[in-house]
């Protein structure tokens, strides 16, 4: 049988774990494997509790669990996923089962005597099974940036999968671990499951919002909880949405394009901010307190502003003065007025350049020395591109 091996083990650890955990102590679980005309079957049967007959169209659907208040727990996902891994494989997979008679779960695998041989440590590591995955479609370096926070590793799964090609993936296990990535990588989007160890969703989310480097960061909380006092106690802590699973992939996909989407018609608020202009008073967003992104910006000018004559100025120094690396700097000016540190510079200078042509005597060279231009006629290129006229018209139009 021609197939990826890990993908193959990945199958086999998923319907054995789940046999295994609907299965009583003094049950049994066998695997048989057999020829079935131009396939091969592998047959998972246990003696467990089974699944009752309304249920077996559904047990390989997302998040469909066949009892919702079974001591054994359980996502949904792990069946969904099996299914999808069999079908990777050229494979299909069925099942048969009689309420308290146990289940027997049936993959069949073309037969096509064409595989190449697999050395066993190409499996196996020290005797410890590899967990590897099918390998995901790469999202351009354009894509967004999105941390998933999810200790679950079904569900994690099922998240890479609806998201994988579309946003660049970062993974975390836990709250702890997901607060310390987004510090360090500031994401565009992050996706937070409410109930994990070390630091909930709602803690990720509070400590998130509460810090400069991601404050601006839309945060999806998701949950099984779907009460509307766990949807208020989420959007209380900061989130931008929240999500009860059961939930679809076109619903996850949409609810974080919105999100994008908003940051976008953001990017030109943020903009007039970070240049110290006015803004039109429909443009100003609805934010928590405290506001982050308007103190942040009105910092980092106030740095800017003072080093505006110092022609080696550079992100790193003004990182320093504002406590922030300069990778975090980067993506969140980034990230609010879509501008790279080194424009936003140009057109700090470009716009003091403005106020100096108008209100004071110095010539055009005296000006762009004094706005950090170490060469008058380039400044007097970028101030023509930049507004269409040179400086020495633009202060004979004043």
């Amino acid at each position: 049988v021609a197939l990826d091996s890990n993908q193959f083990v990945r199958v086999l650890q998923n319907l054995l774990t789940n046999a295994l955990k609907y299965t009583p102590e003094g049950g049994n679980v066998t695997v048989y494997t057999r020829r079935h005309g131009e396939d091969v079957a592998l047959e998972i049967q246990d003696t467990g509790q089974g699944i009752p007959l309304t249920d077996l169209p559904h047990i390989f659907d997302r998040f469909y669990q066949v009892d919702q208040h079974s001591s054994t727990g359980g996502t949904g996902i792990g069946l969904a996923l099996t299914r999808e891994l069999v079908k990777a494989l050229g494979g299909g997979i069925t099942v048969k089962s009689e309420l308290g008679r146990g289940a027997i779960f049936t993959v069949q695998l073309p037969v096509t005597n064409q595989a190449p041989q697999v050395q066993p440590n190409e499996v196996f590591v020290n005797d410890a099974i590899l967990p590897v995955v099918p390998p995901s479609p790469v999202a351009p370096e354009t894509a967004p940036r999105l941390l998933l926070i999810e200790d679950n590793p079904d569900v994690m799964e099922y998240l890479r999968t609806c998201l994988a090609g579309k946003y660049r993936l970062d993974f975390a296990s836990n709250g702890k671990a997901g607060i310390e990535k987004a510090f360090e990588n500031a994401p565009d989007l992050v996706v937070s499951d409410v109930m994990m160890p070390e630091k909930d969703g709602f803690e990720v989310c509070e400590a998130l919002k509460n810090d400069a480097r991601t404050s601006h960061v839309p945060v999806v909380l998701l949950t099984a909880r779907a009460d509307v006092e766990s949807r208020i106690a989420g959007l209380r802590r900061g989130a931008d949405a929240y999500l009860a699973k059961p939930f679809q992939e076109e619903e996850l996909l949409v609810t974080l394009e919105k999100l994008l989407e908003n940051q976008r018609r953001l990017h030109k608020y943020y903009f007039r901010l970070a240049l110290g202009q006015e803004s039109d008073v429909a443009e100003i967003p609805l934010h928590t307190e405290p506001d982050f992104e308007n103190t942040f910006l009105k910092h980092l000018r106030e740095a800017v502003e003072t080093r505006l004559d110092d022609a080696e100025l550079t992100a790193e120094e003004i990182g320093r003065v504002i406590g922030m690396s300069r990778s975090n700097l980067y993506a969140k000016l980034s990230a609010l007025t879509g501008l790279s540190f080194n424009l936003y510079l140009r057109e700090l200078r470009l716009k003091k350049a403005q106020e100096l042509l108008r209100s004071t005597d110095l010539n055009i060279a005296e000006v762009a020395y004094a706005v950090g231009f170490n060469d008058p006629k380039y400044f007097s290129k970028l101030f023509s591109e930049a507004l269409g006229v040179s400086p020495k018209k633009f202060r004979s139009e004043k």
